[in-house]
């Protein structure tokens, strides 16, 4: 039950009870602050009627938010063992709600849980976040049943998810992201939220897959080589980078680089170009 789950002891007195502590090499860095983790939980759409899965709970505090604000079930996917003492209490307090599973998100066959729908929420450690979303993005496209992405990135990376052609900040991930979904910030989230503390601030994320938008795209792989190709010298201007290309054709002059060309006229160059 949901106030079980709220009377639990606080995040740090079970870090201390399981001699718990962040690790560098799993990008680990703590969420303790109620308030926040309850802001990130209640900002997923339809929260309490679709189940979640959350990727790197650690001592799970954003997991306690998610059931205290109502999701039905939730799948939280950690590597790290060590976090087994507080995950096996929340499991306890959860009225069967939490399941957890120890392996590695990057590897997980998410087909194989078996849901007709779910959100994924998640505070994702540094070093695979990137590697993460792209990897959702393809299941979305796919059309793998996610409804949202509610996720915590480094506040860099967050706007690279989310810049506009012509922003400093855009390439080959806003254009991926922006002909898949729906993306936009929620909020920001000082490096002083968490344990330890990072030397980067952060951003909550929120991605909405677009059916619409989906149904547009017919070669992902051929979208992907070329915006890996075009970005890959962003600063020449793309008849450098590919020559033989009636630029005109499509409404170019060839002169323009990766970071002036909208995601459209990237969907439709891949169509036609072939590399």
């Amino acid at each position: 039950m949901t106030d079980t789950v709220a009377n639990l002891p606080p995040v740090s007195e079970m870090m201390r009870d399981a001699g718990l502590e962040p690790k560098k090499q799993f990008g680990q860095n703590f969420l303790f602050d109620l308030n926040l983790t309850g802001r990130i939980a209640r900002s997923v759409p339809d929260i309490e009627t679709i189940p979640v899965v959350e990727v790197g709970p650690g001592p799970a505090g954003l997991t306690r938010a998610l059931l205290m604000a109502g999701a039905p079930r939730v799948i939280a996917i950690e590597k790290d063992r060590a976090t087994a003492p507080i995950l096996s209490r929340i499991i306890d307090a959860a009225d069967g709600r939490l399941n957890v599973i120890y392996g590695d998100a990057l590897k997980t066959d998410f087909a194989a849980l078996g849901l007709n729908e779910y959100a994924v929420c998640a505070n994702l450690p540094y070093n695979v976040g990137t590697e993460l979303l792209i990897g959702w993005l393809h299941m979305m496209a796919a059309g793998a049943p996610i409804k949202s992405l509610t996720l915590m990135f480094q506040r860099e990376v967050a706007h690279r998810i989310t810049a506009r052609t012509g922003d400093a900040q855009y390439g080959r991930l806003a254009v991926l992201t922006s002909l898949i979904a729906d993306a936009r910030i929620l909020f920001d989230v000082p490096s002083t939220a968490f344990v330890p503390r990072p030397k980067v601030e952060s951003a909550v994320v929120q991605i909405i897959p677009n059916a619409e938008k989906i149904a547009r795209i017919k070669n992902l792989n051929a979208l992907e080589q070329l915006t890996a190709k075009l970005f890959g010298m962003r600063r020449k201007m793309i008849r450098g980078i590919i020559p033989g290309v009636d630029w005109a054709k499509y409404g170019l002059a060839g002169t323009e680089r990766a970071e002036n060309i909208t995601p459209e006229k990237f969907l439709e160059l891949s169509e036609n170009i072939v590399l």
